[in-house]
């Protein structure tokens, strides 16, 4: 559930920014998540052990 919130806290404020008809502002929200997520997914992982 932890990892669903951030999730729904954007879609509500789209369909909120959406409902107030700042559709503009709603879509810049939207795809800059999609760009946040996909850095995230894509970014290669960081490695755990650094050599001394």
């Amino acid at each position: 559930m932890r990892g669903l919130l951030p999730w729904l806290a954007v879609l509500g404020l789209v369909l909120l920014l959406s409902a107030l008809r700042l559709r503009t502002l709603a879509a810049v929200v939207s795809l800059t998540w999609l760009a946040w997520c996909l850095w995230t997914w894509v970014r290669p992982a960081r490695r755990q052990d650094r050599p001394r």
